[in-house]
């Protein structure tokens, strides 16, 4: 899966969740900058993996601090086929 559908998968939950704009949820910006707080992140995050059939550790994405980074890791675990 590329990562621009990924990050598309992400906007929707995002805009689902924050009750926002798919369009409003920047590519380079933080899930908190758009209102989200730490059980709002967890559910994108959750909804994202099971869109994608990953299970993982939430550990794993302690180093990641933007949307760029979020995408990057679920794009990183889909190439691996990570389920």
């Amino acid at each position: 899966m590329r990562r621009e559908e990924i990050f598309a998968i992400v906007k929707g939950h995002a805009a689902s969740v924050l009750s926002i704009s798919p369009e409003t949820v920047p590519w380079e910006g933080k899930l908190v900058e758009l209102g989200a707080n730490s059980i709002d992140r967890l559910e994108i995050v959750t909804m994202t993996m099971e869109t994608l059939g990953l299970k993982f550790s939430l550990v794993e994405l302690s180093e990641v601090d933007n949307i760029k980074a979020l995408v990057d890791f679920f794009h990183e675990k889909t190439q691996r086929g990570a389920a």
